[in-house]
C-alpha cells in the first residue's frame, strides 16, 4: 500500500494536533499563546454602578500551612482572589504578572491565590519558579460573588466589598491599569 503525498500531509496535521493537546508541548504553546495575548489586554475597572458588593465573606479557606483561615478576617481591605491551578495553561502565563504585582504589593493589600490542584503540585510549581505567594484551598464554597466556571478567574475587591475588577482568562496583572487602580482604592482608604 502506498502513502499518497496527501495521506502523509492528513497524517502529520493529526500528529501535530495530538502533540499540541495532549502533551507538554501543548502546554507550552497554550503559556505562550496566552502569554502573547497578554501583551494586548489587560484587567479593566467594573463602572462604578455596575459593581457588586460581595453579600457574604463568610469564606472557610485553608493555608499552605495547613491553617483555617477565614476570609471574613480580610474583610475591610482592598483583596485581590485569583483561582489558578499549575496544570491551567493560562494560569501559568498570567502568574509571573501576578508574581510581579504581589512583590510590589504584598505589604499594602492582600492577596489570595486560591489553588484548584493538589497542594503537592502547588509547592512543586512554586518552588520550581521561586514565587512566594499566599495559596490558600478552599473548604467550602466561595462567596456567590466569587464564583466562576472557569479559571483563572480573578477579582480586585476594594475596602467596602465592592469587586472593582473581574477578569476570567489570563491577563497582565501587573498593568499600569491595575497598579493606577489599586493606589487609587489604596488612597481612598486611608482618607476615609
Amino acid at each position: 500500500m502506498n502513502i499518497t503525498k496527501k495521506q502523509w500531509s492528513n497524517i502529520l496535521f493529526f500528529i501535530v494536533i495530538a502533540l499540541i493537546i495532549f502533551t507538554p508541548v501543548g502546554t507550552f504553546v497554550k503559556v505562550k499563546l496566552n502569554q502573547a495575548k497578554m501583551l494586548f489586554f489587560s484587567p479593566a475597572s467594573i463602572e462604578e454602578s455596575k459593581r457588586v458588593v460581595l453579600s457574604d465573606f463568610n469564606w472557610n479557606l485553608i493555608d499552605n500551612e495547613g491553617k483555617a483561615v477565614n476570609f471574613q478576617e480580610m474583610e475591610g481591605e482592598v483583596i485581590l482572589v485569583n483561582f489558578w491551578a499549575t496544570w491551567c495553561p493560562p494560569c501559568v502565563a498570567e502568574m509571573p504578572s501576578l508574581h510581579a504585582l504581589h512583590e510590589d504589593y504584598k505589604d499594602k493589600i492582600r492577596f489570595v491565590f486560591v489553588a484548584n490542584d493538589a497542594a503537592e503540585r502547588v509547592n512543586a510549581y512554586l518552588k520550581k519558579n521561586a514565587y512566594n505567594l499566599p495559596v490558600y484551598y478552599t473548604k467550602d464554597n466561595e462567596p456567590e460573588e466569587l464564583t466562576s466556571s472557569s479559571i483563572p478567574t480573578t477579582y480586585l475587591i476594594d475596602d467596602q466589598g465592592k469587586i472593582v475588577m473581574k477578569e476570567v482568562g489570563a491577563e497582565n496583572w501587573n498593568s499600569t491599569n491595575v497598579r493606577n487602580q489599586i493606589d487609587e482604592l489604596l488612597a481612598f482608604s486611608v482618607a476615609e
